[in-house]
């Protein structure tokens, strides 16, 4: 169901909201027009940072004479720079047992990739020579860089605060009812797999430019490549001693954020401190290098679970018990990650008697955190990976198993027992959508027949369901002001990564407001322009955002009625409204325009007694739950037995996100998650050898889909909005990386049925297939 894009000129005000309005944002894109971090000219000192080389490592000693001495190089730094300056150096990290984090690694590393030093050049070539220049003697440490491994009573201590290598243990759910369920059960199966590690391998590297003020002594101004400007400013600030009026911080155009810009990166912070101790501008851009050692990580889990079956198909409970590394250093989101596993593990199904238990252990890699979908990805391949060895257990459909233990809509909300209560759905709708699409019972004939000619394709489902609008708790800033010209100016704290969200804000002001579209300026991540904010992360930016401007724009327009009303000389009450105009009930040649109205606003004079000049609101949303937006994905596969190789005939994609602002922006949102759900499931893992060294850390060796990888993606969607905000909009920039992964593993699983295979382990690559066929 591919929708168009259209003109919104269109369209009235009033019809914007739910039309695929072309994007906004895209010929500047497109163009070249762009603004990225690493493209702002600041005329000062480029930063590169002196990495280790080591996963474990004790450090002897740092000779900074050779870098120091190279022409071009202004400064070089170290740990005890940093301590001795007037900087706390606070910085912002996971909750769990931890050590302080320090910028520059004072005496051990603790991961390959860990900042030592810091070089501060005239050119950014000079200072990457002369950050390699600085020279560090190591007393090599024993690393482990498998998370049971690093449970074990002669692994190696990473971090005394945590000697048995363990910084969090949680668990969820009830224990007692599942050890209950697993006792009177007529089966229980067992399930085992790992989560694959991957990078999240944005287009565009980390980047931060630092610049003092001249006219302002101790104010300092950032463009950083970041999710949340808001959250970097009380970052910089908390770290430079500064209050946050001090500190000013704008996200230029974001080349990709995925959750791996959620973090205050020791580039960002010492970007920020040299040019706060040097008095100069700094700019400091990862290479791609940096970015595979030293953003954060994401996915990899140890899952081993009990599950308790009755004969009939019916799913009584399950124990899971997972281990999970945080790398290195607990950063943020790194203890909170993890635990979505445990509060997402019922998936779409009604187990009573479900619990999760959660070790978060150290080992010597890169530290892991959120990546587009942020623990939802492996809630879903847990639960659908556990569905598809169930069926196989029972001999039973594993479309049917689903039908049997899938929540049904009156059901809603429903408590999971697990943390979480589901808002609303209609899982079986999505899949019935989805399974008529693929024509199931043909493909099941055809299977049979395909088999016969000893050729072996598959059919992977995938029925997920995900949590999106973190709240309560953590609202979002909006403010619409519409100005004397007509012409509306909207401010948001989320931040725009090359989402769309200036074109979906636009299309709620406007149809609000009944203004044109292309009146309405949005102006997004930037702190001198909103005051307040939280972020891009967790598909909240409409349910959220889009919520706070919604009821900004209504309250101008109540205060546009009220002065509308006093001019037309009549009661607010008997003021209509519609598509821009102001009109007394039963006498519309009687009426002011908003543009009219706003003019008006200008003039204290002209006003009510009551009314304050300007027409413009703050306004601010606090969801009190999150959304949960759910769906079906069924893969339809291929597998040449002889040389393993994966043929992805079909995919099929229905997901139900609510209310959609902009379909064909929603249609977009799913292909690019699928396709990086694709790469998970098939290419992507960050592999460590046994000293802690990363192998494969380039886009040479480390792959990612490309086009021709990719299959044609048919979309649909079914419409269920969510109660928990004004929109009823769910979410939807993380549904296609949630989805992918199990619906692909579980097309090839049933692909190779026929030689006994039962379990595959991402990624799914050619010789991993044709060892898994041949030692069956």
């Amino acid at each position: 169901m591919t929708q168009e894009m259209q003109q919104a000129e269109d369209f009235r005000p009033s019809d914007l909201v739910g039309t695929s309005v072309q994007r906004r944002e895209d010929p500047r894109l497109v163009s070249g027009e762009a603004e990225y971090t690493d493209d702002v000219q600041h005329g000062g000192l480029f930063l590169a940072l002196c990495r280790s080389r080591y996963g474990h490592a004790r450090i002897e000693e740092v000779d900074t004479s050779d870098a120091a001495a190279m022409p071009g190089v202004e400064a070089v730094y170290t740990a005890d720079d940093v301590a001795a300056s007037d900087a706390p150096g606070s910085i912002r990290g996971g909750s769990g047992a931890a050590p302080d984090q320090t910028l520059l690694a004072e005496e051990t590393v603790t991961f390959q990739g860990q900042p030592i030093a810091a070089v501060l050049a005239d050119d950014r070539y000079t200072a990457t020579e002369a950050a390699e220049a600085v020279d560090v003697s190591y007393e090599r440490l024993p690393a482990v860089v498998d998370p049971e491994a690093a449970l074990g009573d002669d692994a190696p201590t990473i971090h005394d605060v945590a000697p048995d290598n363990v910084t969090f243990e949680w668990d969820t759910g009830d224990a007692d009812a599942a050890d209950a369920a697993l006792a009177d059960a007529d089966r229980v199966v067992d399930v085992e797999f790992t989560i694959n590690r991957v990078v999240p391998t944005a287009m565009e590297p980390r980047s931060a430019v630092a610049e003092p003020d001249p006219d302002d002594d101790g104010h300092l101004s950032l463009a950083v490549s970041v999710q949340n400007p808001h959250q970097m400013r009380e970052d910089v600030a908390a770290f430079l001693g500064l209050s946050e009026d001090r500190v000013d911080v704008r996200s230029p155009d974001v080349g990709g954020g995925f959750g791996g810009k959620l973090q205050p990166y020791p580039g960002y912070l010492a970007a920020a401190w040299a040019a706060h101790e040097f008095g100069q501008p700094v700019k400091w851009t990862a290479t791609r290098t940096e970015e595979f050692l030293s953003m954060v990580h994401s996915r990899e889990h140890v899952v081993s679970a009990e599950v308790a079956v009755s004969d009939e198909g019916n799913i009584r409970g399950f124990r899971a018990d997972t281990v999970a590394p945080v790398g290195g250093v607990l950063v943020s989101g790194g203890d909170v990650v993890p635990k979505n596993l445990g509060l997402m593990g019922n998936g779409q199904y009604d187990i009573p008697g479900a619990y999760v238990d959660v070790t978060g252990v150290y080992t010597n890699t890169t530290p892991l955190s959120a990546y587009r979908g942020a623990g939802r990805p492996e809630a879903t391949y847990f639960t659908e990976r556990l569905i598809r060895t169930v069926a196989a257990d029972l001999e039973m459909d594993p479309v049917e198993l689903r039908r049997r233990n899938q929540l049904r809509p009156e059901q809603f909300p429903f408590e999971t027992g697990l943390g979480r209560t589901y808002d609303s759905g209609d899982y079986e709708r999505t899949m019935d959508v989805a399974l008529a699409k693929i024509d199931y019972e043909a493909f099941r004939e055809r299977q049979a027949r395909l088999r016969e000619e000893d050729r072996y394709v598959g059919i992977g489902v995938s029925a997920y369901v995900e949590a999106c609008g973190v709240g309560p708790g953590i609202e979002e800033f909006g403010a619409v002001e519409v100005q004397p010209s007509g012409e509306v100016l909207v401010r948001s704290g989320t931040a725009e990564i090359g989402t769309g969200h200036a074109t979906g804000y636009a299309q709620i002001v406007a149809r609000e407001l009944g203004v044109p579209f292309e009146d309405v300026e949005v102006r997004l991540g930037d702190t001198s322009e909103t005051e307040e904010g939280t972020g891009t992360f967790g598909s909240r930016a409409m349910a959220v955002g889009g919520s706070a401007l919604k009821e900004g724009a209504e309250a101008v327009r109540e205060k546009a009625r009220e002065i509308a009303a006093h001019h037309l000389e009549a009661s607010p009450e008997d003021i209509a409204f519609e598509d821009g105009e102001f009109a007394i009930r039963g006498a519309p040649d009687r009426s002011l325009s908003m543009a009219e109205v706003a003019e008006l606003a200008a003039d204290p004079e002209t006003l009510p007694a009551d009314v304050d000049p300007g027409l413009d609101a703050t306004a601010s949303y606090d969801p009190p739950n999150y959304t949960f937006p759910f769906g079906t994905h069924v893969a339809i596969v291929e597998v040449d037995p002889d040389t393993g190789e994966i043929q992805i005939e079909r995919y099929v994609a229905v997901d139900d996100v609510g209310a959609q602002i902009n379909p064909t922006i929603v249609e977009g949102q799913v292909h690019g998650g699928i396709v990086q759900g694709l790469g998970q499931a098939l290419y992507e893992e960050a592999d460590y050898d046994d000293n802690g060294t990363l192998v494969g850390g380039s886009l040479q060796d480390y792959a990612v889909p490309r086009a021709h990888h990719v299959p044609e993606i048919e979309w649909d969607s079914t419409v269920t909005e969510s109660p928990h905000n004004p929109l009823g909009v769910k979410g939807v920039g993380e549904a296609g990386t949630i989805a992918a992964p199990p619906a692909i593993v579980n097309a090839v699983v049933d692909a190779l049925e026929p030689f006994g295979v039962r379990s595959l382990e991402m990624p799914l690559t050619q010789e991993r297939i044709w060892r898994a066929i041949h030692e069956s």
